[in-house]
């Protein structure tokens, strides 16, 4: 139980303010943006293959609050399903309103740091939105000291090809809707029993957690029942292709027509890892760490079938959800090859 719009406009309201840029700078920025968009998304078709038959759309190009409505809106839609307001009860609005303000903390957090999303559930229609965050790719070319058309490129690689999973993989939209709401859903609707049993468990899960043998698994995970845990496992193998995918096109379409690739890509992986000892403890908490690692992976499943079986044969990963890696197998990629391809 969330109130979106109040997340919405805390969020808006304590952003900061972007980097320090002259209109000029700004109007050719947000223009480049907008045109790379579809040249972008034309490369990434014909390395993958994907939604060649797909109209090119431009993406929206948005200032930090406007990444945080969108963002706002975007998790509304997708969240709503497994939340109705009606099971509020009469302390419904007081809790919606605490979320809402600590959701927009985070929003506000996250906005001075996201280059650019794709959000299957965003728009006018709920059908999905592209937006790049103009002030943030500024920021970061300017940090990393890389050529401007060079980078904003190279991010539009990344965001298009975020866009044509969900519209060229015409299921993957639902499909990821439907294990949200079995997650969301599943933890709302613990009863007095399951609640008293994660209370139980948490002394000896936290201790679990103290000597480290929890393979990676965060708290919340850990105390996580068997279904939950199901759920999870396909949610993270999911995102971790997706994210991993992206970052592979990228790299892989980048030396054709971003000359300056490898200087950006290195100076990125060093500024993902960077970062004062306040801001690598709030990436932790939020999961950001843990999303960085999920690009290396993703990259490195991807790259691993890609070289095996070419990438048609990676395309077989699109075909259903049976056919998406699971969680063990995107750290064996050749396990997943072997399943599909024998």
């Amino acid at each position: 139980m969330v109130d979106w719009s109040l997340a919405a406009s805390t969020g808006a309201l304590l952003v900061r303010g972007g980097p320090v840029v002259d209109r000029e700078e700004a109007e050719a920025a947000v223009a480049d943006l907008r045109e790379l968009t579809s040249e972008a998304e034309g490369h990434v078709r014909e390395l993958t293959g994907l939604g060649l038959d797909l109209p090119l759309l431009p993406a929206e190009v948005v200032d930090r609050p406007g990444w945080v409505r969108s963002a706002a809106s975007g998790l509304d839609a997708l969240t709503g399903r497994a939340l109705p307001q009606a099971q509020g009860g009469p302390l419904g609005p007081v809790l919606a309103s605490g979320a809402g303000v600590q959701t927009g903390l985070v929003l506000a957090f996250l906005a001075s740091r996201v280059l650019g999303q794709y959000d299957p559930f965003g728009g006018p229609d709920r059908r999905g939105r592209l937006v790049l965050v103009a002030p943030n790719v500024v920021a970061a070319q300017r940090a990393m000291d890389v050529p401007g058309h060079d980078f904003r490129l190279w991010v539009c690689l990344h965001e298009c090809t975020h866009r044509l999973q969900f519209t060229a993989v015409t299921w993957l939209r639902d499909y990821f809707a439907d294990e949200v709401e079995r997650l969301i859903g599943g933890l709302a609707g613990r009863d007095a029993d399951g609640l008293s049993d994660l209370v139980g468990r948490l002394p000896d899960t936290i201790k679990q957690i103290g000597t480290g043998k929890t393979g990676g698994a965060g708290l919340a995970e850990l105390l996580q029942s068997p279904s939950e845990r199901a759920v999870f496992d396909r949610l993270l193998a999911l995102s971790t292709l997706l994210e991993g995918h992206a970052d592979f096109v990228m790299d892989a379409v980048g030396p054709r027509v971003v000359p300056s690739v490898e200087l950006i890509r290195s100076r990125f992986t060093a500024r993902r890892k960077g970062g004062g000892l306040i801001d690598r403890v709030l990436r932790s908490l939020l999961g950001i760490d843990a999303k960085m690692r999920q690009y290396e992976q993703g990259a490195k499943f991807t790259k691993h079938v890609v070289d095996a079986v070419g990438m048609d044969g990676f395309n077989a990963v699109w075909t259903s959800p049976n056919t998406l890696p699971t969680r063990a197998e995107i750290t064996d990629p050749a396990a997943w090859v072997r399943r599909l391809h024998g």
